[in-house]
């Protein structure tokens, strides 16, 4: 393990130390350099790769709440009356954060930090590169044909109604955007203590109104690999997170680079039943769904999966499922997909969440009831 030289004069070497002294040096002296550089500045740690570590539930606020003081006292109100929510999740789009050619807008996810950082809990973010709703994604700079355009419709599978919008990530110079964006992120939040994680959107692409060509398509997930791969650099001490979906046929690829990498696994969805999300593979068909690499590399990577509004509803995307309880759907996280973190989709079915969260098994049980184990991607952990 590397020692800074201002630091190893203050100590006796690493082969003088008790195995678990010389660890909780470690922890100690990563705390304390992240508490007081200032924002912005990457903190000196004994293990420059040590990574902030706080396991268990999340929620995730509603994107257009998320400066809505009123709502917003809410939502503290329930995370300080529920131990095991540890902090919550933010989306924000591209173009919320870009608001010209490396001009960024980081005001709201500073408020928000400095709130949950003085309640004593924690802030993920994830950066939102597909919309559902025909809303443009990327800033505005980039519809421009050096970035052709930036981004390109989609549509729910079957129609040609333009239902989303999905960015044109072969194009290397929009590559190069969202690296500069997550650099500019990483400098200015890896070292604070209390901002856990970043994340990126489903790898599901959305049906195209314009078809795409086959290198189209696999230039667009190689480099959202790239830029995972950047995110690593630019956030050490940090959890990073790619929610993977479809479709099964890159999955065995994209999944095991994310695993090299050292990225958390999320999921867009948590359905209990979902045949495409469970399918195991078969020498007719070797694309298994994603769930089964939750149990691949259960303790190896992290493990983030999240609960949507439509998974409070059904254990199915099509609706020919059973109404689950919160309960099932926790042990169903917690026990197949090994889930080290939960983020829940704060909605009407928050009431019931909160019960159960405040049940004994998840109250008083270390990371919730969850996984708390530090994945072996990381060098160590600091909690």
């Amino acid at each position: 393990m590397r020692i800074n030289t201002h630091i190893s004069l203050l100590m006796p070497t690493t082969n003088r130390l008790n195995n678990k002294v010389h660890k909780l040096l470690v922890a100690i002296l990563f705390c304390i350099s992240m508490i007081f550089v200032p924002l912005g500045v990457v903190a000196a740690t004994i293990d420059p790769t040590a990574v902030k570590w706080h396991p268990g539930h999340y929620y995730i606020i509603k994107g257009s709440q998320k400066n809505n003081a009123t709502y917003l006292s809410q939502v503290y109100s329930e995370l300080k009356a529920t131990p095991a929510l540890k902090g919550m999740m933010i989306r924000y789009f591209w173009n919320d954060l870009e608001k010209a050619k490396g001009v960024y807008d980081f005001s709201s996810i500073d408020k928000r930090l400095a709130e949950l950082s003085a309640k004593g809990k924690r802030l993920v973010i994830q950066v939102q590169t597909k919309s559902f709703n025909g809303r443009q994604v990327v800033p505005n700079y980039m519809k421009s044909p050096a970035y052709e355009g930036g981004e390109f419709d989609i549509s729910d599978y079957g129609n040609k109604v333009v239902t989303g919008r999905n960015i044109k990530l072969w194009n290397l110079q929009v590559q190069n955007r969202l690296t500069a964006l997550f650099k500019a992120m990483g400098k200015r939040y890896n070292s604070h203590p209390y901002f856990e994680g970043i994340s990126m959107i489903e790898t599901a692409m959305g049906e195209p109104i314009k078809p795409l060509t086959n290198a189209q398509v696999t230039n667009f997930y190689n480099n959202k690999v790239i830029v995972q791969k950047q995110m690593r650099l630019f956030f050490p001490n940090t959890m990073t997170i790619q929610e993977v979906n479809y479709p099964r046929p890159i999955l065995e690829s994209f999944v095991g680079r994310l695993k090299n990498i050292g990225t958390a696994l999320s999921s867009p969805d948590t359905f209990l039943e979902e045949k495409g999300l469970l399918v195991e593979a078969t020498k007719y068909d070797p694309n298994q769904g994603v769930y089964n690499y939750y149990s691949d590399f259960a303790g190896t990577i992290p493990m983030a999966p999240t609960v949507m509004s439509k998974n409070y509803k059904n254990t199915k995307g099509d609706g020919t499922g059973y109404v689950p309880t919160v309960a099932e759907i926790l042990a169903f996280a917690r026990d197949t997909l090994h889930a080290n973190y939960i983020f829940w989709t704060r909605e009407k079915h928050s009431a019931k969440v909160l019960e159960v969260l405040n049940w004994k098994g998840q109250k008083y049980a270390p990371a919730g009831g969850l996984n708390p184990k530090c994945p072996r991607a990381y060098s160590s952990c600091v909690s």
